[in-house]
């Protein structure tokens, strides 16, 4: 076991950072052993087998050429709950759970809500809040078929019941409904920023959740806000994951066409992640 692990990180030591071979190498050594952290440690000599030995160089050189290790391995943890994640989908980040545990902080647990995730991807933040909110009917819409499906699968894996549905919010169709809450985190990186993103996230992730064009970094916030004052009930509540280097637009935005007590937040790094509303 020990020898695998010394494997993975001369194999990827140029590639990623001391801190994030120690992480990488752990996923790898779980998935294909099938042993917890707490096991691995206490096998540290165990041999692995030929048949592992064979899918942890599969794994390596998928790596190698700046592959995620999430996609590699064809799943995450997200809010600690399992998730299976592909290309169609992002890989759910930790400040998007600093979103669900702000939106969890903000609501009573006692009641039910009509909730709506636009954007969902990989279902991680519709999920997540069905299973603080097991009573309350979610919604979730995004533009990809790929991302839905992938959704749909980690809904049933995670014994969620979600109504999925194939909508681009750019343009989307008459809805008579209304909901408590809804929730984004849209695409928000411009285009100019390309040249400073990662391989492992530029070449692999999908484009179109992740980028807007240069010359309206807001299209999206602008789009779903717009959208949320005409199907938010009454007391509803918005919330977005943001690019920190937009909040204070965000938050002038959504005053400026009507929402009330709007709240940016920082996350655990530091950075204006997160933004809050109220319609009245």
């Amino acid at each position: 076991m020990q020898k695998a692990k010394e494997y993975i990180r001369t194999s990827l030591q140029a590639i990623y950072p001391e801190n994030e071979l120690n992480s990488i190498s752990n996923l790898v050594i779980e998935k294909i052993t099938g042993f917890s952290r707490t096991e691995i440690i206490l096998n540290k000599n165990t041999k692995i087998s030929d048949n592992q030995r064979l899918l942890l160089e599969k794994y390596v050189e998928a790596m190698k050429q700046h592959a995620p290790v999430q996609y590699v391995l064809g799943e995450t943890e997200f809010f600690g709950l399992p998730f299976k994640v592909d290309s169609n989908v992002l890989i759910p980040r930790p400040e998007t759970e600093e979103l669900v545990e702000w939106i969890q902080s903000s609501l009573s647990i006692d009641l039910t809500y009509k909730m709506l995730d636009i954007g969902t991807g990989s279902g991680c933040i519709a999920i997540a809040l069905k299973s603080i909110f097991p009573k309350s009917d979610i919604a979730a819409f995004d533009i990809s078929e790929g991302a839905l499906i992938t959704a749909q699968n980690n809904a049933v894996l995670n014994g969620c019941e979600i109504e999925f549905c194939k909508v681009d919010i750019l343009n989307p169709p008459i809805f008579q409904q209304k909901w408590d809450i809804i929730v984004s985190n849209p695409p928000y990186i411009p285009e100019v920023e390309k040249s400073n993103i990662l391989p492992n996230v530029l070449e692999f992730e999908p484009h179109t959740a992740l980028f807007v064009p240069n010359n309206r970094p807001l299209l999206f916030y602008e789009t779903i806000a717009f959208f949320s004052l005409q199907h938010l009930n009454s007391g509803g509540m918005l919330f977005f994951e943001i690019h920190r280097d937009f909040g204070i637009q965000i938050v002038q935005l959504l005053e400026e066409i009507g929402f009330e007590n709007v709240i940016l937040r920082k996350d655990l790094s530091g950075n204006d992640r997160m933004v809050q509303a109220s319609i009245k």
